[in-house]
């Protein structure tokens, strides 16, 4: 480790960390669509001048980023290089998840930082773009068979060559979205976004010098490898198993098992998905960066006080069979990468459970339900209503799920009914929490929620994408497992359910029909016989567990409380 001195280490962390964070504030402020500006799907970071891996990321940016990022940084560097090298004042911008990670909605932006001449570093910001095209509105289509049917493809290209913006990739982007304000907004809000940075940089570069702050981030690396050997040599070492389910593919309605082994030897730990399923035709394939990055993501959890960086890394083999919808190659669609990586995450804390149940929590709801509604106003206008919905989390040792959150592999906020309501003809019937979703247990999950839209418009069309419509969240440590996943779409004759349970494209509406979502709880921790009486009692006084519930699931600690 370097000799830099503890104290001027703990401060340039800080900095360098603040960076990320106003960077992620700036585009938070400045964008067009809720699921960057309310929802915070986005991320700012520093990643190393050669090699990409991520330096430091801010606190308010989604974990999965934090891996998926260096990849992308990587393939910058990487196409920089064939065309000479990088030039202060360039910046990249491409969508393409084959090489930078998860899917094409998240818009990619990689800046070079120049000190003196020399490359110091490179700053990136990625956002979750609202529409870019492709055959269904919001990009989250369920019957995709390729790249091309999920949105426009964009390659590294830059948009920015040495300071002079190219108006023809913008012109390029904003031809290929159906929201073309939105993605303006979006654009120049991440650009500046990468202005602030480059000026917190000068400053810090200014105050310490560059010998100084590369010292310290070649040390917060080491510190955080030196850190997660600690934790791992700590466990006990052994080989754990664990598998679960994707509902189907969208296309085939078949069952896919994600299979994870982990294993500790010493200070190592090694995670084989072996036995994962093959890719897929339809969109719940991962590239291979998002299947390394998700275990990064799982790690963090396990170990929440390691630093965020590429040092936690090294001491950690990922094992991503090729053929697998884990590794799967372009043109293949990957628009539902947010299923499965949830999946991923669930073995990981499975499997992890063997070795050390106390760092691990029961399946949380496993689904973002990426559910579009797009028609036009009452002006002609168009609009996408796009967003992703919350469940329950799951027990842990020490406690309850949290009731009605957002999905762990992000620090996103589900966007608000008022935001939502306000921006697009819809109004929610219901956005309450749903009663008998969490999985029994010592400490139970937490609940899911009931979310009733109805469309305003003359008509329209809806889109959904989910899972756990047939597999349900798990619990851990003799925990029961949480309720189904259920969405319904009401038409002339009632109200129906999508034949592949969790997925299902071209939804007609009309004026005053509505669609509803019931998402899944949280799976339990510890037998439900070891539950305090008086937290049933609470539970069902408060309508989270109704009586019927209370006698089937808690039988004797219920009788205690009545």
């Amino acid at each position: 480790m370097s000799g830099i001195d503890p104290i001027t280490l703990a401060v340039l962390a800080g900095r360098m960390e603040q960076i990320a964070d106003e960077m992620d504030a700036t585009l938070f402020r400045a964008a067009f669509n809720p699921i960057i500006a309310e929802a915070h799907d986005a991320s700012h970071g520093l990643y190393h001048a050669e090699t990409g891996e991520t330096l430091v990321q801010g606190k308010s940016g989604l974990p999965i980023f934090v891996g998926v990022m260096a990849f992308a940084v990587k393939a910058v560097i990487d196409k920089a290089a064939e065309q000479g090298g990088p030039v202060d004042g360039d910046i990249w911008i491409f969508n393409d998840a084959h090489m930078g990670g998860t899917h094409l909605n998240d818009m990619r932006l990689v800046r070079p930082y120049f000190r003196d001449g020399r490359l110091f570093c490179w700053l990136a910001s990625v956002g979750h773009w609202h529409d870019l095209g492709g055959a269904v509105p919001g990009n989250y289509n369920p019957g995709a068979t390729d790249a091309f049917a999920e949105a426009f493809i964009l390659p590294p290209v830059r948009i920015c060559r040495g300071g002079e913006m190219q108006g023809d990739i913008i012109d390029i982007l904003m031809r290929n979205t159906r929201l073309p304000q939105s993605a303006m907004g979006d654009l120049n809000g991440q650009l500046g976004a990468l202005d602030l940075g480059i000026r917190r940089m000068d400053e810090l570069l200014d105050s310490y010098g560059g010998d100084t702050v590369t010292a310290a981030l070649s040390a917060l690396q080491d510190r955080a490898e030196t850190l997660m050997r600690a934790e791992l040599s700590a466990l006990p070492d052994g080989r754990w198993q664990a598998e679960d389910w994707l509902d189907n593919d969208g296309i085939t309605d078949v069952a896919l098992p994600i299979r994870v082994a982990l294993e500790i030897r010493g200070d190592r730990l090694t995670l084989d998905f072996t036995g994962t399923a093959d890719r897929t035709a339809g969109p719940v394939n991962i590239a291979r960066p998002t299947a390394v990055a998700t275990a990064y993501v799982a790690i963090k959890h396990i170990f929440p006080s390691l630093p965020a960086n590429a040092g936690v890394m090294r001491p950690i083999d990922v094992i991503v069979p090729d053929g697998s919808l884990l590794s799967a190659p372009f043109p293949s669609p990957v628009g539902g990468y947010t299923e499965t990586i949830l999946r991923m995450i669930d073995v990981i804390f499975a499997a992890a459970a063997g070795a050390a149940p106390d760092r691990v929590v029961a399946n949380a709801y496993g689904t973002i339900n990426a559910l579009s509604i797009a028609g036009k106003r009452d002006d002609g206008s168009q609009f996408v209503m796009f967003s992703f919905y919350g469940g329950g989390h799951g027990g842990s040792t020490d406690s309850d799920g949290l009731n009605h959150g957002n999905a762990p592999i992000s620090t996103a906020t589900i966007p608000p009914m008022e935001i939502l309501e306000a921006a697009y003809p819809v109004v929610f019937r219901q956005w309450a929490l749903r009663p008998d979703s969490a999985g029994a247990g010592q400490h139970r999950g937490g609940l899911g929620a009931v979310y009733e839209i109805e469309l305003l418009a003359d008509k329209a069309e809806a889109f959904l994408f989910g899972e756990r419509g047939r597999h349900a969240p798990n619990g851990v440590a003799g925990g029961a497992a949480a309720a189904l996943n259920v969405f319904s779409y009401e038409q002339a004759d009632g109200w129906h359910h999508p034949e592949l349970t969790s997925k299902m494209r071209g939804i007609a509406l009309r004026k005053g029909q509505r669609v509803r979502l019931e998402t899944p709880g949280g799976g339990g921790y510890g037998p439900a016989s070891g539950r305090d009486p008086d937290a049933v009692a609470r539970d069902v006084a408060q309508g989270l567990v109704t009586p019927d519930a209370a006698t089937r699931d808690y039988g004797t600690a219920w009788e205690a409380a009545r």
